[in-house]
């Protein structure tokens, strides 16, 4: 019996256990929007935006594991997920976009809303296809869901013209697929691990710098289990928060341009790196021919292509994290069994040392908001039993630096690429993925009007998503750089004209709520929780926060700017020999 390329396509989602695509119609997947009409398997959630859809899809993907899909129509729909689609390719999270196209007899003839989305976007997409034939596209949908999910994952998109969504063909599932030219190396050398084993023993400073990929591949057990057997302590890239618990004792929090002071000192002064699931990015290692200066590198990774693209490193390890941390906590207890307490007590002193004299600070104040307190506040009044999702800017690294992630897959926010106007919809993507759970998108008032029309989507699938906008009235970080690096003119940072949140709120459906002093923040907080619709939550904070500590752009990371003096000089404490 044949069918029509629509029906093959939505019944191959199926196949991959699809329930809810991220979309927008247009004319040329008219048909397929036709097929999803009543079906009862997969939901399609009606963005107001492509970029808003991808986003979605994203943060459904960052908060399950699983593929997140979108789907959008040809022209400016293809190209309006641009932006999305390089976000996920830079925090290798797993996505399908499937974009419409015209009818293949049209194609390169400039023809009515048509781009050449292949060609835009294989620079940021893990791979990409335009289907021809309706005969190869089962297979291609079964193929893209296993390359954008295995090795490092990232996001691929399938473009395909209105007339194979029309034309008929047997329905045909590829029970296995083969792709010659890409096998992932998922088993680390055994060998490489072996060797870097003997290293971690011989170790008297050692320290762990965690990322994505720890979360991606699901290792945070084994890291756990390696973290506290051999009592190193562990720093975790922005990507990689919640793949460590950030309440345990050998937690150091992020490392880097805004990473804490004892993160930063670890790693300047530390003899031995081990680097899982992180790609060395110039804001965590600063000036680099000054990173580490001491330290011998061992680095774990999926892509083989990330290790020693930035720095050198004495032991590679090409794997998947999970798998390699399993065979190297197993090969350490297996070895000499020294008294691993002892040999790090020095050590870890010193680290302690650190932590007393630079905790993560800000100087309260009883007549303003500062930015800090409200998001200690929100995780104080969740217990911590929150996904969080951010914008990008300060509000990011507030959320980064004072809200503490236990489970991985808690904290969603880009990375790599920095996308403003990414949090919202994210945040979409997290509560319909998680409807039970309590999601919170953590905004500036600069980055939220950047996908602000996505309150309609809330608002319609009756989402209880709740957004900490926290309102100072200009582009924070742009300022924080103007105030410190270009003698305080502040050139365009400046939001004049930003809009009423609250009324914004009301307008589409949610509610709005707003604090303009400290002794407000709990009660807009608890009201928020308990209210089980979409909620705009403004905090009217101090404009001239800053976050602390930074580290200067081309500056070592152990050269940090704070918001004061330390209360004794650094030079008294000294370095473990």
């Amino acid at each position: 019996m044949k069918v029509s390329g629509s029906e093959i396509l939505i019944e191959s989602l199926k196949k991959e256990g699809v329930k809810h695509i991220f979309g927008y119609p247009g004319g040329v997947v008219l048909n397929i929007f036709d097929y999803l009409y009543g079906d009862k398997d997969i939901k399609l959630f009606l963005t107001r935006h492509e970029q808003g859809a991808t986003h979605a899809a994203d943060g459904y993907a960052r908060s399950t594991g699983h593929v997140g899909v979108a789907l959008v129509t040809s022209g400016p729909g293809a190209t309006n997920t641009v932006t999305g689609l390089a976000t996920a390719a830079m925090d290798s999270i797993p996505i399908v976009v499937i974009t419409g196209q015209v009818a293949t007899s049209l194609i390169g003839n400039d023809a009515f809303q048509e781009a050449d989305i292949v060609g835009i976007t294989r620079p940021c997409t893990k791979y990409n296809y335009l289907v021809k034939d309706v005969h190869d596209l089962a297979y291609i949908v079964k193929e893209a869901f296993y390359i954008a999910s295995s090795g490092r994952p990232g996001p691929v998109v399938i473009d395909l013209p209105k007339d194979v969504t029309a034309v008929q063909a047997k329905f045909n599932w590829p029970e296995k697929i083969d792709v010659r030219s890409y096998n992932p190396t998922m088993e680390g050398n055994r060998w490489m691990i072996e060797k870097a084993a003997r290293k971690i023993e011989k170790s008297r400073k050692p320290i762990i710098i965690a990322g994505g990929g720890v979360i991606g591949s699901g290792a945070s057990p084994e890291l756990l289990e390696l973290a506290e057997f051999t009592r190193i302590p562990v720093t975790t890239t922005l990507m990689g928060i919640g793949g460590f618990p950030s309440t345990h004792a050998l937690s150091l929090g992020m490392p880097g341009m805004h990473g804490t002071y004892y993160a930063n000192m670890s790693i300047q002064d530390s003899d031995l790196i081990i680097a899982v699931g992180m790609r060395f990015d110039d804001r965590v290692t600063g000036k680099l021919d000054a990173f580490a200066p001491n330290a011998e590198i061992i680095h774990i990774d999926i892509d083989p292509t990330s290790i020693r693209k930035n720095v050198d490193v004495a032991i590679p390890i090409v794997g998947d994290c999970k798998k390699v941390l399993a065979v190297l906590n197993q090969v350490l207890k297996e070895g000499e069994m020294l008294q691993w307490a002892e040999i790090r007590k020095a050590w870890l002193k010193q680290i302690d040392e650190w932590k007393k004299l630079r905790p993560l600070s800000y100087t309260f104040d009883e007549n303003v908001i500062k930015p800090q307190y409200v998001v200690e506040r929100l995780y104080a009044l969740t217990g911590g039993d929150a996904i969080i999702t951010t914008e990008v800017g300060q509000n990011q690294m507030w959320a980064a630096q004072f809200f503490k992630y236990d489970k991985p897959r808690t904290f969603l926010s880009s990375g790599g690429l920095g996308t403003m106007g990414y949090g919202f919809p994210a945040a979409i993507g997290a509560q319909v993925a998680h409807p039970d759970k309590t999601v919170i998108d953590i905004a500036g008032d600069g980055s939220i009007q950047m996908n602000i029309q996505e309150l309609a989507t809330a608002v319609l699938y009756e989402l209880p998503v709740k957004v900490a906008i926290l309102n100072n009235q200009y582009l924070g970080m742009v300022r924080q750089w103007q105030e410190l690096f270009y003698g305080e003119r502040y050139s365009h940072s400046h939001l004049k004209g930003v809009p009423d949140f609250v009324k914004v709120a009301e307008a589409y459906g949610a509610v709005g709520l707003r604090a303009t002093k400290p002794s407000e923040v709990d009660a807009v907080i608890k009201e928020a929780l308990k209210i089980k619709k979409t909620v705009f939550m403004d905090f009217v904070i101090d404009w001239k926060e800053k976050v602390y500590p930074m580290v200067p752009a081309g500056a070592p990371i152990d050269q940090m700017l704070f918001e004061e003096a330390p209360k004794k000089e650094d030079k008294k404490l000294k370095a473990v020999k």
